[in-house]
């Protein structure tokens, strides 16, 4: 058995919020999201294997342009899926930045270690993504302009961010994203994400690694099967359950 277990929206009573902004993102992420497959039909009336959608670069398509416009879509997305929960996250509420068993520190450009509160945390990401994904010299956006040489190295650094981000609205912020009804565009773009950064090695494992359970789930290709009854499988002691890891 997994030794953490995701909130479900069955476990939660919708608090009395605002809905305005939740409707326009909803509309906004909706509109962003990829059209549906359609269902074609064989002559024979069977249905063929539905296609799985994936991030899966093209080998016709310049890498680093592909990582561009990824990296851009996901920051913008992932900031306003933020924005629709920002007024639950508080310096009262949120008094540092965490996810499951960890708690995330800010390392400003000199390296000095930071503990911060979720909002301020989640503003410095932001802050520091929007300025790089705007800047002409580490994303080109004109014809002919070559990308730097850290490029590589900045993608994967805003994706290490942006799934801190990610992480705290699961274990913190569901709640709300269940009363809001955005808990479906949550794990799209959870999913579509953690496609994107395991084709491209964006993040290490073991950053990601308290997310293993929910991504096992939205990001496998179809349900596996029950297992057959057996020993019950082994979990985590309680201490190391309860031991907080530092980032």
């Amino acid at each position: 058995s997994s030794s953490h277990s995701f909130p479900s929206p069955s476990d939660f009573t919708s608090p009395s919020v605002s809905c305005s902004l939740a409707q326009i993102c909803r509309q906004f992420l909706a509109c962003s999201a990829a059209p549906p497959l359609k269902s074609k039909t064989k002559p024979n009336g069977k249905k063929p294997p539905a296609k799985r959608r994936s991030s899966i670069w093209s080998s016709k398509i310049d890498l680093n342009e592909w990582l561009a416009s990824n990296t851009t879509t996901f920051f913008n997305l992932i900031n306003l899926q933020y924005s629709t929960i920002s007024e639950f996250c508080t310096g009262e509420t949120c008094q540092a930045m965490t996810a499951c068993n960890t708690i995330y520190y800010w390392y400003d450009e000199k390296g000095k270690k930071t503990k911060c509160t979720a909002p301020q945390y989640v503003d410095f990401v932001m802050s520091l993504c929007q300025k790089l994904v705007t800047d002409e010299e580490i994303f080109p956006t004109k014809y002919g302009k070559e990308f730097p040489n850290s490029f590589e190295s900045l993608v994967k650094k805003i994706c290490r961010y942006l799934f801190h981000v990610l992480a705290h609205l699961y274990w913190a912020h569901f709640k709300e994203t269940v009363a809001l009804d955005l808990q479906g565009h949550l794990n799209t773009l959870y999913a579509h994400f953690i496609v994107f950064i395991r084709e491209f090695n964006l993040v290490d494992p073991k950053e990601t690694c308290i997310m293993d359970d929910l991504s096992e789930i939205l990001c496998s290709p179809a349900p596996q099967p029950a297992p057959t009854p057996s020993a019950p499988a082994s979990t985590s002691s309680p201490s190391a359950q309860n031991h907080v890891t530092e980032r």
